[in-house]
């Protein structure tokens, strides 16, 4: 058993790792969300060129939003992925944790290795038996 701590403790890093990765990436969509603002404020406040017309605003606005949301979906998954990796560090929420391992293997590279190697170590018998007795009440005799 604490061959199978150290591996869990070892994929909290990881999972901490990926986490920051994946809050750093989910940045870039604001790029789009910016993009957006742009062309919203030239389809208000600019002058057309001779010959040349001004982006239509829904264009800003369609940008706008669809980078906006990307964003939040990316802060939302490393949210959940920092999440996971304090719940194998402290053996709990065995289920979320399986879960989001599941989720994590979508991400290439990085996220795919991670999340099948968490789905391995938390598919072991021993492993399970250390979570259940995390959540067993420790005041029981």
């Amino acid at each position: 058993m604490n061959q199978d701590a150290e591996h869990l403790r070892l994929l909290a890093i990881f999972h901490y790792i990926v986490a920051g990765l994946a809050a750093l990436f989910s940045f870039f969509p604001l790029l789009y969300t910016a993009m957006g603002a742009i062309f919203i404020f030239v389809a208000r406040h600019g002058t057309p060129k001779p010959g040349e017309e001004l982006p239509p605003e829904f264009l800003g606005w369609i940008f706008a939003v669809i980078g906006s949301l990307l964003f939040l979906l990316g802060i939302a998954i490393a949210i959940c992925i920092l999440i996971a990796g304090r719940s194998l560090a402290e053996h709990r929420h065995y289920w979320f944790a399986f879960a989001i391992a599941c989720v994590e293997c979508l991400f290439i590279p990085f996220g795919t290795i991670l999340g099948v190697f968490t789905i391995i170590v938390l598919s072991r018998d021993s492993v399970k038996t250390l979570f259940a007795m995390a959540a067993a009440p420790s005041g029981a005799s």
